[in-house]
């Protein structure tokens, strides 16, 4: 009497072989791979963000504002006008975290009461950061603020 093929052995080695070696594979590309979180100019970087966080907490202390009027749909960005007698240059940026290529960079030129209106009517709608950054007299000085943009 002849015996029938049972593939059922040959497939249960097949399968097994075939999980080993994706293991073996999956632990030699994560053994392989070298990515580190530390920065090898960790304290640059980390000076540099300490200076914005500097720049922040003086120009918080200045008075400097900025505020989204959903009536006028402006955005006002207020600087202290004793700064505007200083050496003074600046800039703005609204970022828009979901688009990328809609970021604008305007310089911050402020009237002589302090204050620079930006119409924010041909900005799409949603969230976007404003953010100035200016240096009067050799102190620099940076403001973050969140807006939303409504429909139009």
């Amino acid at each position: 009497m002849k015996t029938k093929f049972n593939p059922w052995p040959y497939g249960i080695i097949v399968f097994f072989g075939l999980l080993f070696c994706g293991m073996a594979t999956i632990v030699t590309i994560a053994a392989t791979h070298r990515e580190s979180m530390v920065s090898e100019n960790y304290y640059e970087q980390e000076l540099k963000f300490q200076d914005q966080i500097d720049a922040a907490a003086r120009a918080q202390k200045s008075g400097a504002t900025i505020v989204a009027d959903a009536a006028s749909s402006n955005v006002v960005i207020t600087v202290p006008a004793a700064q505007l007698a200083q050496k003074f240059s600046g800039t703005i940026e609204l970022y828009r975290p979901s688009e990328p290529k809609l970021d604008q960079a305007l310089p911050l030129t402020p009237r002589a009461d302090g204050t620079q209106m930006l119409d924010d009517s041909r900005l799409a709608a949603g969230l976007w950061l404003v953010r100035a950054r200016w240096n009067a007299d050799g102190e620099n000085y940076f403001l973050e603020q969140k807006i939303t943009v409504a429909g139009k």
